[in-house]
């Protein structure tokens, strides 16, 4: 989805009632305060009542965690730029991230709002459960927490530098696909997979654009 402009204030309006408005937004803090408890629980139900043990739980859990890196690649790459003709259809793809691209500047819609992410959590839960039964109760967690560093990691690209200069690249990779081109750089918390896939950036001749990374970067 492409735009001639890029809009630095304001926010999309997707939906002309105020109260489905309202739901399209939230905060981080909001999105990690629903989901930690969760995430507690499950890993505390799959030691104490299904008796596995710590380190299975470990292994489970960051394989679920490494799991969602590409998962989180494919989501990006295949629905979130999914290309179509059909005006249904494109504007679904804007709801979910067209928005961002045109106002990556709002803060507001970086993570999916509570009701729609519980949602699509019990769904996604249910089908690990029913490929990995007891085992889900390791897997989901760490498979969220993946998605929590993820829409973290894509608030902080947004809002501030680097806190480290080999981070650096993940910031670039990013601030790229929304300025130079959509059709590369699909990884956020990792840009692991965009180099298994041919889809990154060649960071040593992309020459940075520091006008154009600031019109990403969150008003202050």
């Amino acid at each position: 989805m492409k735009f001639e402009k890029i809009k630095n204030k304001g926010q999309a309006r997707l939906f002309e009632s105020k109260y489905l408005e309202m739901l399209t937004k939230t905060h981080p803090l909001i999105i990690w305060g629903m989901y930690i408890p969760i995430i507690g629980y499950m890993l505390y139900y799959s030691n104490q009542a299904l008796d596995f043990s710590i380190g299975r739980i470990i292994l489970v859990f960051l394989g679920a965690m490494f799991l969602w890196s590409f998962f989180e690649y494919i989501m990006h790459r295949f629905i979130f730029h999914f290309a179509s003709d059909n005006p249904k259809v494109r504007r679904v793809v804007y709801v979910m991230h067209g928005n961002h691209h045109e106002y990556p500047r709002d803060k507001q819609r970086l993570f999916m709002p509570p009701v729609p992410s519980l949602i699509l959590a019990s769904v996604i839960f249910a089908i690990q459960y029913f490929f990995l039964r007891e085992y889900t109760f390791m897997f989901f967690p760490g498979f969220i927490l993946g998605y929590l560093i993820y829409g973290s990691m894509h608030y902080a690209i947004h809002a501030w530098n680097p806190p480290f200069k080999f981070m650096k690249p993940v910031w670039r990779n990013h601030h790229l696909h929304h300025y130079k081109s959509d059709d590369k750089g699909f990884g956020v918390s990792t840009s692991i997979w965009d180099k298994i896939f041919s889809t990154s950036f060649d960071l040593k001749t992309e020459k940075e654009d520091k006008v154009k990374v600031r019109e990403l970067i969150f008003d202050k």
